[in-house]
């Protein structure tokens, strides 16, 4: 959640610009155009918006995505149309539809599997009550309309879910996200760049809060990232006010990078503060040289 300055280039400095085109999910409304930089906005027949803009440089580029990201929006592709298509995976699926988690990880009391269609209905249940969705950026008035959002390949491709089994099988609690993303970096090195940083989020049941599940949940995740993703770096980010959410991040061994003063608008009508926390790769091997629970996966 950060704002980024008007994507204006300084005539005196000006070089040629390539074109380029990010399809998002959903239909963007015109006045959506202005805001992000009076770029053209195409609405596709398949309920997604393609926005086409040139830039000049990669700092250029990552403001225009900067702001589709503050949208909340799902980004389904981005391409060059001066060059090949860019952050592609080479099977033909999109960026978002490429699984973070493509394997059944197991803990020593949790099971964390990827989400599929059969799941709303059992995240629905919690993410609706007043307590959960307080910190969510919005939830659905009706289930036929949450169920549409939560089927959606690219929300599929970045939902873990998260279970507990018993005698009589196994339960889900949760529903946390693994989204992996390519970090900033200037454009001689950004092949190096692709897939480097991966963003996590959790919601948990709160039958199921206190007992230490979202804490062996969000280590197991950290594991994935580097040990499996070979990410760099993994962020998370919450409102300040959401004490709970920052104080699993600094437990896991996170720090906060950022605090935004009444940077979002909450739907109470405050504006709240945010913060924003990360670990790189070398700080989360340090954090977790002691021992700590064996780990199974399941192929």
């Amino acid at each position: 959640m950060t704002a980024t300055p008007p994507f204006g280039v300084n005539p005196e400095v000006a070089r040629p610009a390539d074109t380029h085109q990010v399809k998002v999910a959903g239909h963007l409304d015109d006045h959506w155009a202005d805001w992000l930089g009076g770029h053209t906005l195409t609405l596709n027949d398949d309920a997604s918006t393609t926005l086409t803009f040139a830039a000049v440089d990669q700092a250029q580029l990552h403001g225009v995505l900067g702001r589709i990201r503050d949208l909340g929006v799902d980004l389904l592709a981005l391409c060059s149309l001066d060059d090949q298509p860019m952050n592609r995976p080479t099977d033909g699926t999109s960026p978002s539809s490429a699984r973070a988690l493509k394997a059944t990880l197991h803990t020593e009391r949790l099971t964390l599997r990827p989400a599929t269609d059969d799941d709303a209905e059992a995240t629905w249940a919690y993410r609706q009550l007043a307590s959960v969705n307080e910190w969510l950026t919005g939830v659905p008035a009706s289930f036929e309309e949450y169920r549409s959002s939560f089927v959606e390949p690219s929300r599929l491709a970045s939902t873990v879910i998260i279970e507990i089994a018993d005698d009589s099988g196994h339960h889900l609690i949760g529903d946390f996200m693994l989204r992996v993303e390519d970090a900033w970096s200037q454009i001689e090195v950004a092949e190096r760049a692709t897939g480097a940083q991966a963003e996590l989020g959790w919601v948990l049941d709160p039958t199921h809060t206190g007992l230490g599940y979202a804490t062996e949940a969000v280590l197991e995740l950290l594991r994935h990232c580097f040990e499996e993703l070979q990410v760099h770096r993994v962020v998370a980010n919450c409102f300040l006010d959401n004490h709970t959410s920052w104080r699993l991040m600094e437990k896991v061994g996170m720090r906060r990078e950022t605090h935004a003063v009444s940077e979002s608008l909450h739907r109470s009508g405050q504006w709240l503060d945010t913060v924003g926390y990360a670990v790189l790769a070398h700080e989360w091997k340090r954090h977790n040289s002691t021992s700590r629970p064996t780990i199974k996966e399941s192929r």
